[in-house]
């Protein structure tokens, strides 16, 4: 990406602010612009360096951008691109970093106008604090990755610039389709968080002096912010509830071994996916 391009951050959270810092940090744009209703918001963003300049205003955040970053809650992304798209000079890339993109990417593909391209993306990163108080540029660490879900419509120069923006942030970027991605994601992250949030309030109160850590282990990302977890999940409903069939079938299969008190069954079962915890690569 060249150096000189100005980009405009929408949305300055836990994912915007931390963007805004790497892109300053590593000189990876000439100009960061990151725009919040909240004036509270943008002075914590400049206290912590994560952007150059601060406004309240979309139409002055997004009308010199080169590039817009939409990092705002998924159900935000569409109305927020169309709004975005009005003040964008021509030829200038739209993006987002939302943890779902069938819906989004559908949208935009069929609602922008030709002049502006938009490439769909998803940082995979965070943590379970939200705001511009949890901003640090520590997220994007060796472990952290992009996917970039272009279409058959995305605009192949506008692909190429999203994903060299990506990849002076993370060390690795890959593509999938959006159905695709979104399928993965459902099983590895959007219905984890549902458990743990199903866990946290299945628990019974009180009786410990504290809770034992395999269930504060299990239950952290119940921590965070319930708005954002339901609009992730309602965005992506259909493949999380495929995945949550796939776990009733797993789920079930324990459940039966332990009311039979089938020892080899249950043994058997629990060695199987300790195997595939094992295989897992670590972030």
């Amino acid at each position: 990406m060249e150096q000189s391009q100005r980009i405009a951050i929408v949305g300055l959270g836990l994912i915007g602010g931390s963007l805004g810092m790497v892109l300053r940090r590593r000189k990876l744009a000439h100009t960061v612009v990151g725009f919040s209703r909240n004036p509270a918001t943008l002075r914590a963003a400049k206290s912590l360096g994560a952007i150059d300049e601060g406004t309240g205003d979309l139409k002055t955040a997004v009308r010199e951008a080169d590039i817009v970053v939409l990092a705002t809650p998924v159900s935000e992304i569409v109305p927020l691109a169309l709004r975005c798209a009005r003040f964008m000079k021509p030829g200038a890339i739209l993006t987002d970093v939302g943890s779902s993109k069938g819906e989004i990417v559908a949208a935009l593909d069929r609602l922008l106008p030709k002049a502006v391209a938009f490439v769909g993306a998803h940082p995979v990163a965070g943590s379970e604090k939200r705001g511009i108080g949890a901003a640090t540029s520590a997220i994007f660490d060796a472990s952290s990755y992009c996917i970039i879900t272009p279409s058959a419509r995305t605009n192949r120069r506008a692909l190429r610039t999203v994903s060299s923006l990506w990849g002076g942030v993370v060390p690795k970027i890959t593509q999938l389709p959006a159905k695709r991605h979104d399928a993965l994601l459902a099983a590895t992250s959007h219905l984890p968080h549902a458990l743990a949030f199903a866990l946290s309030a299945s628990a019974p109160d009180g009786g410990l002096p504290s809770m034992p850590r395999s269930f504060l282990e299990m239950t952290r990302v119940a921590k965070s912010d319930p708005d954002l977890w339901a609009a992730i999940l309602l965005s992506n409903r259909s493949a999380v509830a495929a995945a949550w069939r796939e776990f009733d079938r797993s789920s079930a299969a324990l459940r039966k071994a332990i009311t039979r008190k089938d020892r080899k069954a249950l043994t058997r079962l629990l060695a199987k996916a300790k195997a595939r915890r094992d295989d897992c690569k670590e972030q």
